[in-house]
């Protein structure tokens, strides 16, 4: 039997394959959230970079946030990473949401992305 660290990998592996191969060159959002924090990055994966980055963890949100753990601290770093690729020159990108369900903070931050000016 699988241990819960495996099949999360496992579902992380298998919804990036097919980002990867719908993607179309455009670059993805990945979404990492950790049971205090959670972060964003635009990757563009043909030259292997991060065009901008988010996270509970910046200055800007770290004092405005209570907590880095709930749907409110998602919500700031779905606009702040938003803010961020579109000031880069990025509008479209391929949402990844990793091995996670898009429910909860995951569903927060990619709304706020959204209302922020990203299309996915």
């Amino acid at each position: 039997m699988l241990n819960t660290k495996a099949l999360y990998t496992r579902r992380r592996d298998r919804a990036r394959h097919g980002i990867r191969r719908l993607a179309g060159g455009k670059p993805r959002l990945s979404v990492f959230r950790s049971g205090k924090h959670i972060y964003a990055q635009v990757i563009d994966d043909t030259e292997g970079r991060t065009l901008a980055a988010a996270s509970t963890l910046d200055k800007e949100l770290r004092a405005k946030l209570k907590t880095g753990a709930d749907k409110a601290a998602a919500d700031e770093v779905g606009a702040l990473i938003a803010k961020r690729a579109v000031s880069s020159g990025v509008t479209k990108v391929v949402f990844d949401r990793g091995g996670y369900l898009f429910h909860g903070r995951v569903k927060a931050l990619a709304d706020a992305a959204r209302e922020g000016g990203l299309v996915f």
